[in-house]
């Protein structure tokens, strides 16, 4: 599978409010390997950008000026985000930002050109609920060092988004792989293994063991004052069982 993590710096808050992208940072990787095939692009907006988000990026109008508008870089960018799988942060803000950029020059949005588009804000929300989920508070939580970030930048902020992705997707690489592409090493195709050819041993409990369960889930239906699960349904079992009797 192949990953773009994208993130954007712009003049302000509002792009439908006339503020524009200035930064476009973007990082490749492949098979959950980074490539080092990035794309990092500072754009001139064609205006300056507000007090508080220069406070937040630092690029200023000067050294914008002889930065190439969004026009003039939109090709190369579509074109090595045509059928990646994106990842951004917050996407909504990008997206608005990108398909203004797109919708100027009279092409579609960003989503007809890509093969999907993942919010890692909304995957972190539904992981952390009720906490903290900013990229920098996702660093803090997943270990990820940020300690170069004085300020945001689009490439650095990307370079961390595809760290923070890694961490918060741990393990899928194991659970989604699929045994057809499994290989060696050296890249050769493994033989598949039939396991229906194996017939496993069950292994039954035995009386000591039943009752040192049936202990301990005396205890915790003690402990919770009768409010167990398992109790509940194997009262309603055995009342299901006396009338079957009864009316046998």
């Amino acid at each position: 599978m192949r990953q773009i993590f994208l993130d954007t710096e712009t003049t302000g808050l509002a792009a439908d409010n006339g503020d524009r992208i200035i930064e476009i940072g973007c990082v490749e990787m492949l098979h959950r390997k980074l490539t080092g095939n990035n794309r990092h692009i500072y754009v001139n907006p064609g205006r300056d950008s507000h007090e508080e988000a220069l406070k937040v990026h630092g690029i200023t109008t000067e050294f914008l000026q002889d930065k190439p508008p969004f026009a003039d870089i939109a090709d190369d960018l579509l074109a090595y985000l045509r059928g990646a799988h994106v990842v951004i942060h917050n996407a909504p803000f990008d997206l608005g930002f990108l398909n203004m950029e797109l919708a100027k020059m009279g092409q579609p949005k960003l989503e007809t050109f890509v093969e999907s588009i993942t919010d890692t804000l909304v995957m972190a929300k539904e992981l952390y609920p009720g906490k903290r989920n900013s990229l920098d508070a996702l660093c803090d939580r997943l270990e990820v060092d940020n300690s170069g970030r004085s300020l945001h930048g689009a490439l650095l902020d990307a370079e961390l988004l595809a760290d923070v992705y890694i961490n918060l997707t741990r393990g899928q690489n194991v659970l989604l792989m699929d045994d057809a592409s499994a290989s060696d090493a050296s890249g050769h195709a493994l033989p598949l293994m039939d396991l229906s050819v194996f017939q496993l041993p069950v292994m039954a409990a035995d009386a000591q063991e039943l009752a040192a369960h049936e202990e301990v889930l005396t205890q915790i239906d003690k402990d919770s004052k009768g409010k167990t699960v398992w109790r509940s349904l194997d009262s309603a079992r055995q009342a299901v069982a006396s009338a079957a009797a009864f009316a046998a």
